[in-house]
């Protein structure tokens, strides 16, 4: 999202004034959000993400808009569901919207944000995704297990208060240490989570598939929900332009094919350094498969 957000080179005038706060361009420029959401329906994909990574407390707290978080996290779910609503017009097949809910800036555990604070703005981005249209609720790129919590908890609130229930997918993000960001392992992660009801929980992010495989493994082996991924196009090489993706779209391809033949999971999709076209061909080669049974 970002990346083809900024190949759209927004002025500073359309970010506001508040250059790299992408959720802006819900408000000042849907035309460009929407066309990201094209670009992938149009390639075959069943769901997209709201352009919302960034529409939380400790996030738009940088920005001196923390009290925006409503605002934004709505725009970005309406812009979304107008997009998959025209494609599902087109042929009649349902698209999805699922709601990003990033994982902010500030990390509780380490005692960056309190608690309450960082839960009652999840529970303000919940509110207006659901107001925009989501179909589901993504608390995605998890690295602190508590600000995992309080994202899942405040999406728990917010559909209480509105009187809405979707699917709540949990996504978190491991490092090569193989453990989060904060030394958790997977064990402990799906400990913490799955009691809280969630409907969903897998991986995104940090790396690509290769890395992620024994996480995955563990996960069907012992998660009593279904499973999902969203790899980076292969682990991040920095360059003196910044940071390249090394996984072509066959690589993704291949990779995510074998985890749902292998591990059955249920959604799988992409994440940095993934484009149309890698989506053009995961599409290609899962659709239809049937998700290797499992018996945790």
């Amino acid at each position: 999202m970002g990346t083809m957000l900024q190949a759209a080179d927004p002025s500073l005038e359309d970010f506001q004034q508040l250059e790299g706060c992408n959720e802006v361009l819900n408000v000042t420029r849907p035309d460009i959000v929407r066309s990201v959401h094209e670009a992938y329906f149009a390639v075959g994909v069943d769901c997209v993400e709201t352009n919302t990574f960034g529409a939380n407390f400790a996030a738009l707290a940088e920005y001196d808009i923390a009290g925006r978080v409503g605002e934004l996290s709505e725009a970005g779910a309406r812009i979304a569901r107008e997009a998959a609503d025209a494609f599902t017009g087109r042929d009649g097949r349902q698209r999805w919207v699922l709601g990003s809910m990033g994982p902010g800036t500030k990390l509780p555990t380490l005692g960056h944000i309190d608690y309450t604070t960082i839960r009652d703005g999840y529970q303000a981005n919940a509110e207006g995704l659901l107001a925009g249209g989501a179909d589901a609720l993504l608390v995605e790129t998890t690295q602190d297990l508590l600000q995992t919590k309080a994202a899942v908890l405040g999406a728990r609130r917010a559909m209480e208060t509105i009187g809405v229930e979707v699917p709540l997918l949990c996504s978190l993000a491991f490092e090569t240490t193989g453990t989060m960001l904060l030394g958790s392992e997977i064990g402990a992660a799906l400990c913490a989570l799955e009691p809280l009801g969630i409907d969903m929980i897998g991986l995104n992010c940090s790396t690509g598939p290769a890395e992620m495989s024994e996480h995955l493994r563990y996960l069907a082996r012992h998660a009593r929900i279904p499973l999902l991924c969203m790899p980076n196009a292969g682990l991040p090489i920095l360059t003196a332009d910044g940071a390249h993706f090394p996984l072509g779209p066959e690589g993704l391809a291949d990779a995510q094919e074998g985890f749902v033949r292998e591990y059955g999971l249920s959604l799988v999709g992409g994440c940095c350094g993934t484009t149309p076209e890698h989506l053009r061909q995961v599409v290609e080669r899962v659709r239809g498969l049937v998700p290797a049974g499992r018996d945790p």
